[in-house]
């Protein structure tokens, strides 16, 4: 998620209903340099607790170092390390998913952070089921990072071969939930309340994550709160509830101090305008002029025209199947 769980996004999604969030995750050298880029990423609001921040690096020392530092900056709720990013340039610096095929070197990360933050805050970990299918070893993994000092993890039902294709494992997921004794989180192919449900009355499962469904469908925190406490889903969100929600997140990100521009900030956003628009029925003309955008008066034209469309018929309208 990252480049899409900024500062603004995540206050998007809990004032939808998230419970706990994530920031995007930091290269712990990166953190160590001070790098100023790197710092922006961990930048959260108190509005926005429990907020964790997530970690990457393949040396539990220095992983250490860097999570006493952001401590330091922002006493986030827990510090969280990521075993399981799958992208190729992560993979490449021995981070992410990488360590999966290195047992000891998994336990070495994790006992590296926990000892050093000590008491202080709550650690936990992300990982995949494992490296590929010859691989699986999520339980394996569990129960190492559970020695180490993990306080909860957070497992995605696919391995790292699989990168977001096919469909995660939730018998794997289970599998892990019911070896290891402190909480676990199901990550993978969450797209409604009704599977968030599902998942939890099916498997161990402490709690359910969301990932990838809500850049295109932040609603579905509510959608989902709704349906475990009453059993229906919430139904369509009309599209000027979309455009509207689509104009605020880029007046926000527009004036954030991320961005040195307006102009930079829009030409960011568009992929994530093109993650929300996905499934605007009848959008093709749509979606190619939002690939072209550079200024919130841009996308607000986009916004009329789409609801006029809508209005006359001509198709720009959310597909149903969308919560």
């Amino acid at each position: 998620m990252a480049g899409v769980t900024d500062v603004v996004f995540r206050q998007i999604c809990k004032e939808m209903g998230a419970d706990v969030m994530v920031t995007e995750f930091v290269s712990a050298e990166g953190i160590l340099l001070q790098d100023e880029r790197t710092r922006k990423y961990t930048e959260f609001t108190d509005a926005q607790r429990p907020v964790g921040v997530q970690l990457f690096g393949a040396d539990g020392e220095r992983m250490g170092e860097a999570a006493k530092k952001i401590i330091d900056w922002k006493r986030p709720d827990f510090i969280d390390i990521n075993f399981g990013c799958p992208v190729n340039k992560v993979v490449a610096k021995n981070g992410g998913s990488s360590l999966l095929k290195d047992c000891p070197l998994v336990a070495s990360v994790a006992a590296g952070v926990a000892k050093a933050v000590g008491d202080q805050v709550p650690v936990t970990a992300k990982i995949r089921t494992g490296w590929d299918d010859r691989t699986v070893n999520a339980v394996e993994v569990g129960r190492i990072l559970e020695d180490s000092g993990m306080q909860a993890i957070a497992v995605h039902g696919r391995t790292r071969s699989m990168g977001y294709g096919g469909q995660a494992d939730w018998e794997v997921i289970d599998a892990v939930a019911r070896e290891v004794s402190v909480p676990v989180i199901g990550n993978g192919d969450i797209h409604s309340g009704e599977d968030v449900a599902r998942r939890k009355r099916e498997t161990a499962v402490a709690g359910v994550m969301v990932g990838r469904a809500a850049m295109q469908s932040p609603w579905i925190f509510r959608e989902a709160k709704r349906y475990l406490q009453t059993g229906e889903s919430g139904g369509e969100v009309a599209l000027e509830e979309r455009w509207a929600l689509i104009l605020r997140h880029c007046r926000m990100i527009a004036e954030s101090e991320r961005y040195s521009s307006e102009k930079v900030a829009i030409t960011a956003m568009r992929s994530r305008l093109m993650a929300y628009c996905k499934g605007f029925a009848g959008a093709k003309e749509l979606r190619q002029r939002l690939c072209h955008v550079s200024s919130v008066a841009e996308v607000e034209e986009l916004a009329a025209f789409s609801l006029q469309a809508a209005e006359q018929g001509l198709g720009c309208a959310p597909d149903p199947a969308i919560p």
